[in-house]
């Protein structure tokens, strides 16, 4: 039985008895009874309100979980292969994206980058708007001529 039920069950019974509702007595009830069924659509109202409320969170508890699989998800993976963030011994992953740090010399905010990012050439800041170009090609030829070395 729900409160509102019961709520409605005591004044169908203070109507039923028949109490005279002139005597002191009488209007204590009917005080009490008449507070009760307040508090009861008052407990309603707020029920409501709380499902309501589970609803918007539920919905923005799945947007930010879709964000975070967006900018986040190079840590969804536990191993420690290079270029790979998690701690898994027996991740057997290979196709993990190499990350490199680099640091805005304009605002300092430090954005990591994949190298796909890197092959476009530039972009600008996330935080500043400053564009950052890249160039390093003179690291690939140096690693280019250590191989090749006896």
């Amino acid at each position: 039985m729900s409160i509102t039920e019961k709520a409605a069950y005591l004044k169908g019974l203070l109507d039923g008895l028949e109490i005279d509702k002139s005597t002191k007595e009488g209007k204590l009830l009917v005080a009490l009874v008449d507070v009760i069924d307040e508090m009861t659509k008052s407990i309603s109202d707020l029920e409501d309100v709380c499902d309501e409320l589970d609803e918007v969170v539920d919905v923005l508890d799945e947007d930010l979980n879709a964000l975070e699989e967006d900018f986040y998800s190079f840590d969804d993976c536990d191993c420690k292969k290079d270029g790979c963030h998690c701690e898994d011994d027996d991740c057997d992953c290979e196709d993990h994206d190499e990350l490199y740090e680099v640091t805005c010399p304009n605002c300092n905010d430090t954005i990591y980058l994949d190298e796909g990012m890197l092959e476009e050439g530039s972009m600008d800041c996330p935080n500043c708007g400053q564009l950052l170009e890249f160039d390093y090609s003179d690291d690939e030829e140096e690693q280019i001529q250590e191989t090749e070395q006896p």
